[in-house]
């Protein structure tokens, strides 16, 4: 199975991306963790991304705030898929951080989540490496009926709370 690069642009975006980190290890998918700067460490973030899928990674997500264009200069030196995470900043709430990573332009996209939305990253990471993973794929099958489940349970449970 191809591997998943969690890449953040600095330290203090781990404590949102743990559940990224969470989510693969609930599907078995092997990962590697890194911090590299889209502004500070420009010729790594380049160095990383045009070796990544030689490296064996089918998949990048890139998580900053701010300025975040991480995501974006990961994706124009791979031909690999890149998933942004807009980090939330004091700054503006993650809007500048959203808009930062979802405004690409033509020719090198981004598959961007939700501020913050380091558990829909990993689990769109491992909806894409399921199309060549059968294993995976029912994995996600099952990730998916659990999550029905757990709603109908919920409605269930309401529902009684009114008649």
């Amino acid at each position: 199975m191809k591997k998943v690069a969690i890449v953040m642009g600095s330290d203090s975006d781990l404590g949102v991306m743990t559940a990224t980190i969470d989510r693969l290890k609930s599907f078995g998918i092997p990962f590697e963790v890194r911090v590299i700067s889209a502004h500070r460490t420009p010729a790594a973030a380049e160095s990383f991304s045009k070796g990544a899928e030689k490296d064996g990674f089918g998949v990048i997500i890139a998580a900053a705030g701010k300025a975040a264009h991480l995501a974006g200069v990961l994706a124009a030196n791979t031909i690999i898929p890149v998933i942004g995470v807009p980090i939330k900043s004091s700054t503006m709430d993650g809007l500048d951080s959203l808009l930062s990573t979802v405004q690409m332009p033509k020719g090198i996209p981004v598959a961007t989540v939700a501020i913050d939305g380091a558990d829909n990253a990993a689990i769109l990471a491992a909806q894409m490496l399921a199309l060549s993973d059968s294993a995976l794929s029912e994995k996600l099958s099952v990730f998916k009926a659990d999550m029905a489940a757990e709603v109908e349970a919920k409605d269930k449970k309401v529902s009684e709370m009114f008649k």
